[in-house]
């Protein structure tokens, strides 16, 4: 057996050659998702589209279920709950890997054209927590889709492909940022200075904002009070791309959380359980809160779960679903900050994870003082544990920085909150939050392996 805890090898002197190769290619799989699913929207959209070439169907489609079937739960096309029925009866408990596919962006205003001295700029409001100098100077894509009057929904994809154009936030110019570099971090950008230029053209007797939105009355049928009923996200533009000679890390946008999204899908794709039932989140609003209708704090667990109920022998009722829950165990697949050797003095380096290392596991998150974690129980963690030194799987137990300095929410306490084992469990992200993230190939091929064994065991 391979020693699967321990600092003092990475995961990649842990592999041999044919590991290592199987590695690289699975990076290219997972960077092929990330350019797909650049908003919550795109990764349902492609999540969903996967789990049906694996013959899933939408559980409101089907009359009875049996074990064996496959069915997934789409809610507003923002997030997606994956099931394998097994034959054990539901009330005994299902396993879960639950993770998010919403991540930090720009959202445009519901009034958000607006012109000054000849330039068309898109108004923003910032979701979830960024750096706000950091999304300046960059290329981003607009994604989302708009609502006419008349009820048409019209798709936005524009800056993804090479021959498409792309928004930009401008900075000040280093030759007249003198007050500007005197400020803190916080305040050199503002949340209202994040206005994405949008164009400057303008026809005779135009203004450019009108010739801007003649534009794009032509091209989409879009008019202006149709921002209103519209969600359009801007992202950042660049592909994935591989980083370091070695080619042993990936930088893209959006790898907190779908590098976890991508492994925990493929997993349950791939496990072989035939005895509990298997379930697969992928949520949104995880970076605002888990709120609203898409969020792991509203019912949609709990719904997605009474429907396969009330088609299962026995029917619903509502003591099974919530024996169900509360007998389920589940690995809350959300990322964790990899110790950063430029900012050491911010880590406890013995409760750290680090790049390279494998699967993290949290046994409590949230900030300070625990705020907002669900703490987990050492009898669950003493069986996950087992079970990945028994699989020789490499692992990782860590906090997210210093008590009083770090700190960080997932949706464990959510899954909690119904009595269910929960344990966080995800990969190391150097410059999380920010629009490049760094991951390491062989923490991605990790989480996979992990969370594959989990939903694999029988019991």
């Amino acid at each position: 057996m391979k020693e699967t805890y321990s600092r003092s090898k990475s995961v990649w002197q842990r592999m041999n050659a044919r590991e290592r190769k199987a590695a690289m290619a699975y990076g290219e799989k997972y960077k092929a998702f990330l350019d797909t699913a650049r908003t919550e929207r795109l990764a349902a959209a492609e999540i969903i589209r996967r789990a049906e070439e694996k013959g899933f169907k939408p559980v409101y489609t089907m009359k009875s279920l049996k074990a064996g079937d496959k069915v997934y739960w789409n809610q507003k096309d923002k997030s997606v709950i994956l099931a394998v029925i097994g034959k054990e009866p539901v009330h005994e408990g299902i396993k879960i890997v639950g993770s998010h596919i919403d991540s930090p962006r720009l959202d445009l205003k519901a009034n958000p054209v607006h012109e000054q001295d000849g330039i068309v700029y898109f108004r923003t409001h910032y979701y979830g927590g960024i750096k706000k100098y950091q999304w300046t100077c960059i290329p981003l894509a607009l994604i989302g889709v708009v609502f006419t009057k008349d009820g048409k929904k019209v798709d936005i994809n524009i800056g993804l492909k090479d021959s498409d154009p792309v928004f930009y936030v401008s900075d000040l110019l280093i030759h007249m940022a003198q007050d500007q570099m005197k400020k803190t971090l916080a305040e050199g950008i503002t949340g209202e200075q994040l206005q994405a230029v949008a164009g400057t053209h303008s026809e005779e007797g135009q203004t450019p904002k009108d010739a801007i939105m003649t534009l794009l009355k032509k091209e989409y049928g879009i008019e202006e009070e149709d921002f209103a009923a519209a969600e359009l996200e801007l992202v950042p533009a660049t592909k994935s791309r591989d980083v370091g000679f070695d080619r042993s890390l990936i930088a893209s946008y959006g790898q907190d959380d779908r590098a976890c999204a991508f492994t925990s899908v493929q997993a349950l794709f791939d496990s072989t359980a035939k005895t509990r039932t298997n379930c697969c989140l992928c949520v949104d609003k995880e970076e605002i809160g888990s709120v609203g209708a898409t969020g792991m704090g509203s019912h949609l667990l709990e719904n997605a779960v009474a429907e396969i109920i009330s088609r299962m022998s026995g029917g619903y009722s509502d003591l099974t679903l919530r024996r169900c829950l509360a007998h389920s165990a589940m690995l809350s697949s959300d990322v964790n900050a990899a110790f950063d050797p430029m900012n050491g003095n911010l880590y406890d380096k013995d409760n750290s994870s680090f790049l390279g290392g494998g699967i993290v596991f949290n046994k409590y998150t949230g900030s300070r003082g625990k705020y907002s974690a669900s703490d987990a129980n050492p009898e669950f963690i003493a069986k996950v544990r087992a079970l990945m030194e028994k699989n020789d799987i490499p692992f990782q137990m860590a906090e997210l920085g210093k008590v009083d300095q770090g700190g960080g929410g997932t949706i464990a306490y959510l899954a909690a909150k119904y009595g269910m084992d929960v344990l966080d469990a995800g990969v190391s992200v150097l410059s999380m939050h920010a629009p490049w993230e760094l991951t390491n190939k062989e923490d991605i091929c990790t989480a996979y392996r992990c969370y594959k064994i989990f939903l694999s065991l029988e019991k």
